[in-house]
């Protein structure tokens, strides 16, 4: 039997190590591990609602919100979120119900279940199965957004015996190479990890420069304009990187930084997060992005990774190196006595009678250079 508690949170510490241990039996993402939700947790949840799921005493499922309590309105439950833009740029996906391997669409709804009857559930960055659970759990659901997420299959292409341009347009391969005698001519394309977590962090500073520098000359803030963004990963590296689940590359040609890249590497799953390059746009052959993620994509399938995963969004250097995309959500639900979910259904309704979608502003995906 499937019993289900909601508590709040007292000790963060003794949460991590419960979570921790589920994790190991769980068929989780990096964005599910503690790694990411324990990541500065007594400040980004607030007021911490935790939902858990035993059977015989055992732990099966974890769901940690974040509540936020209105005056005249029912309160809102963030999964893995605050409810605060400076808190949440981090920006979630592949989210959801932390549940026992086999069983997530399960565990999923009898968590949700528990608490979409008196509070607004934000469900941001979740898949199909989560999103099935959210439409049995409660009254009402509103899709803000669905966004494909591109992805390369490394263990077709490692089965197959090809490299990964095989795998790639003829454009795309012809740009790929274009880019590289390009960079070859400056010197030998060479890829460095960091191996210690100040090595780490000196990339994440370099890619910081290059990412700021690319989006302030487009008019656009960077995700490092805001202080808690680099605080955040720089705590995440901390902990994450001596475990192997954080992987920064600098791609160069000689002695000359092409780009560096910070990606998740989770369960032969690697995430390509967060990007800075160094643009030269006098020179149109040069594709900083196609030639550091084209190194990338090779390093993880030496490596024996099994995805390289571009994560949300449709921007079209993913497509060009993907070969599959699959969904992700962010979604809203609760029941019908929500008069926020009321309102925004109303709207979505009357937006999509005039053609003109919902009316509502979408959060924009992460900010990739």
């Amino acid at each position: 039997m499937t019993v289900v508690r909601i508590s709040g949170v007292d000790d963060f510490d003794a949460l991590g190590r419960r979570w921790r241990e589920l994790e190991q039996r769980a068929d989780c993402s990096f964005f599910q591990s503690w790694s990411w939700y324990g990541c500065l947790a007594a400040e980004r949840f607030p007021d911490p609602l935790l939902v858990e799921a035993t059977e015989g005493g055992r732990t099966v499922a974890l769901a940690l919100f974040n509540r936020v309590r209105h005056r005249f309105a029912l309160p809102d439950l963030y999964l893995g979120e605050c409810g605060r833009p400076e808190l949440d740029c981090p920006y979630v996906e592949q989210n959801g119900v932390l549940a026992e391997a086999g069983r997530a669409e399960a565990l999923n709804f009898a968590c949700l279940k528990a608490v979409a009857p008196r509070h607004r559930l934000i469900l941001s960055g979740i898949d199909r199965t989560t999103l099935v659970a959210a439409r049995r759990a409660a009254d009402m659901v509103w899709v803000r957004r669905a966004q494909p997420s591109p992805m390369a299959d490394l263990a077709a292409l490692r089965r197959s015996g090809s490299g990964y341009l095989a795998a790639c347009s003829a454009n795309t391969r012809a740009q790929i190479r274009r880019s590289a005698r390009f960079y070859e001519r400056l010197g030998e394309i060479t890829a460095q990890r960091a191996d210690t977590v100040p090595d780490a962090l000196g990339m994440l500073d370099e890619l910081e420069r290059l990412h700021q520098a690319a989006w302030t000359a487009r008019g656009q803030p960077g995700s490092f304009a805001s202080p808690f963004f680099r605080r955040f990963h720089a705590a995440l590296i901390a902990e994450a990187l001596p475990r192997g689940e954080v992987t920064l590359l600098r791609v160069s040609c000689g002695t000359a930084s092409i780009g560096v890249l910070y990606n998740f590497s989770f369960r032969q799953h690697m995430c390509a997060y967060q990007s800075g390059f160094n643009y030269r746009p006098e020179k149109g052959s040069a594709k900083p992005g196609l030639t550091c993620h084209g190194t990338a994509i090779q390093d993880a399938l030496d490596r024996g990774f099994d995805v390289y995963d571009f994560l949300a969004g449709d921007d079209r250097y993913k497509r060009s190196l993907a070969d599959q995309a699959y969904p992700q959500y962010w979604v809203e639900a609760g029941p019908f006595r929500s008069v926020a979910l009321l309102l925004r259904q109303g709207r979505a309704v009357l937006g999509a009678m005039r053609g003109g979608g919902s009316g509502e502003k979408d959060r924009p995906p992460p900010e990739t250079s």
